[in-house]
């Protein structure tokens, strides 16, 4: 059963950074797509960064410049480097994994349970 677990959340100070990782288990799937949403309970979910495994990323347009998604394909890793971290930035982020394609939210399948960032002013 595909897992994905997501760490290096934690709390950090305006202007700070933080890179998150996912481990993926189990997902083994050649052409896919995995990347990062993330929500808080007063908003609806975002899509924030989403990586294929032929190479094509995406953004939200409020994390362009900001963040930084990579993938290590061996190890079915992706990554997420936020820098220049914001109050408004601390939701709970959550890994996402899907066979392709993933042209919207509901074609994810996988869903890790999160990793929370606190970024205080």
């Amino acid at each position: 059963q595909v897992q994905l677990v997501e760490s290096g959340g934690g709390s950090v100070q305006a202007g700070g950074s933080l890179r998150l990782s996912c481990a993926a288990s189990v997902f083994t799937y050649a052409t896919n797509c995995m990347g990062w949403f993330r929500q808080t309970p007063e908003a609806e979910r975002e899509a924030v960064a989403v990586t294929t495994s032929f190479n094509i990323t995406t953004f939200a347009q409020s994390v362009k410049g900001q963040f930084t998604i990579s993938r290590d394909n061996a190890k079915n890793t992706p990554y997420l480097q936020m820098n220049s971290l914001k109050p408004e930035d601390t939701p709970m982020y959550y890994c996402v994994a899907t066979p392709w394609p993933c042209a919207r939210v509901s074609d994810f399948r996988y869903w890790g349970q999160g990793t929370q960032v606190t970024v205080s002013s």
